[in-house]
């Protein structure tokens, strides 16, 4: 099996081949924009290092959300275009199941995982894995100040670029942070995409996870004047 994994979700682009049990190709940079130039570059630099050509693929893997509107919007476009040209699936690996992922098993041991990204508003998205990455919550967006409800007693570890925010109701906590990067790492989308495939082909393609309304909105009436 041959997948390719996509991410631009957040403040970092990257494109990765994973290939029979292994990342064999990838391609990575931090930024904050200039995703959209960045990322076909990327996966088409990745596949030829690999040997690979798009119509070898057996699927394709790419982050969903959490994330910038933007950013979110590259990646499934990219994805969904590259599925239906070559007639393959596409599974959509939230950002928090990236990040979670990343995070070596010996670290995670004995702790809950706190994973949070930054939503550059007044809120953090979050959610909360057991040493196993089982999803212990939703996936939510929360004011800073409610976060403390959602934690659980005992050790935490944590990872993302939201974990900085938490500062206020992480003190006092017996809190480690995480040896992995804080944004999403396409290598990790491949790799969980990889194993959700093995197991069927997803009954849908996938779609955004947004968490929170976008600031633009619709004018009333479409912009005009009089209904």
């Amino acid at each position: 099996m041959m997948v390719l994994g996509l991410d631009s979700a957040a403040g970092a682009c990257s494109a990765a081949l994973w290939r029979d049990g292994a990342v064999v190709a990838r391609r990575l940079a931090l930024m904050e924009r200039g995703h959209a130039e960045a990322l076909m570059p990327m996966a088409q630099a990745a596949m030829a290092e690999a040997g690979a050509g798009f119509a070898a693929l057996d699927g394709i893997g790419v982050t969903v959300g959490p994330g910038a509107f933007t950013g979110l919007r590259i990646g499934l476009a990219a994805a969904r275009g590259l599925a239906l040209a070559a007639d393959i699936p596409a599974v959509g690996i939230t950002t928090f199941e990236a990040l979670a992922a990343a995070v070596p098993e010996a670290e995670r041991a004995g702790r809950t995982l706190l994973a949070a990204v930054d939503s550059k508003r007044a809120d953090v998205y979050v959610q909360l894995f057991d040493a196993r990455l089982a999803p212990l919550t939703e996936p939510a967006a929360l004011p800073v100040a409610e976060v403390a409800a959602l934690l659980p007693p005992g050790p935490l570890l944590t990872v993302g670029d939201g974990v900085a925010l938490l500062a206020p109701v992480l003190a006092g906590r017996p809190v480690a942070a995480a040896g992995a990067p804080p944004y999403p790492d396409a290598a990790w989308v491949a790799v969980l995409a990889a194993r959700r495939l093995a197991v069927g082909r997803p009954a849908a393609p996938p779609a955004p996870l947004y968490l929170r309304p976008p600031d633009a909105i619709r004018p009333v009436h479409g912009g005009r004047l009089r209904p």
